[in-house]
């Protein structure tokens, strides 16, 4: 499969939800697991943290999330349908984010640093998550992919937060005026920056 990237419109659509395990929910997981290790094998520097449904352009409420955000050779990943927020709490802070979805840019996104949520398992059973830290930013990274929403809204318009990698896996500013703001490739033929 292909990941879906900016400015296909497939990633502004909120997504329907699932209601429940199934056949069909247990083999978009396995080809999500599947594509965020496939692409991370091409990314030294980078860890495919998570991915929400539509990155692969199923338009479901369905994401996977790496059971352990700091090791890379933890290949394991924990898939919740139709994740709901709660609420979300704790001081907003800001951190770099990068988006499968989003080649080549990174942003550093002001969230909440702590998020409650409900969900269903991959097997049905619904949980309650506490999370912060990275977790709660990855928890909220990939449900605002499920209402259509990108890294990049929360910082339109903020010149000093966008980067890029460079081939060393460091972090360059971007300069916004020239590379951001008429971007096709990123906001599409109708969303200046």
């Amino acid at each position: 499969m292909e990941i879906v990237t900016t400015p296909d419109p497939r990633l502004r659509q909120k997504c329907k939800k699932v209601n429940r395990a199934s056949a069909e929910t247990a083999d978009i997981i396995a080809k999500m697991r599947a594509e965020s290790l496939s692409w991370e094998k091409d990314h030294p520097f980078e860890l495919s943290a998570a991915m929400a449904a539509p990155q692969l352009g199923f338009n479901k409420r369905i994401i996977i999330i790496r059971d352990d955000l700091d090791d890379k050779k933890n290949v394991n990943f924990t898939a919740l349908l139709d994740p709901e927020i709660i609420k979300t709490d704790g001081k907003v802070e800001k951190d770099y984010e990068g988006c499968l979805s989003v080649p080549a840019i990174y942003g550093l996104v002001p969230r909440p640093s702590k998020v409650r949520l409900k969900a269903l398992l991959e097997d049905g059973t619904p949980v309650r998550i506490k999370a912060e830290g990275s977790l709660a930013r990855t928890l909220l990274h990939e449900i605002d992919h499920l209402d259509g929403i990108l890294f990049i809204d929360h910082i339109k318009g903020v010149k000093d937060a966008f980067f890029r990698m460079n081939d060393k896996g460091d972090l360059d500013p971007v300069d916004y005026d020239s590379e951001i703001v008429n971007n096709v490739e990123l906001w599409g033929s109708d969303g200046e920056a």
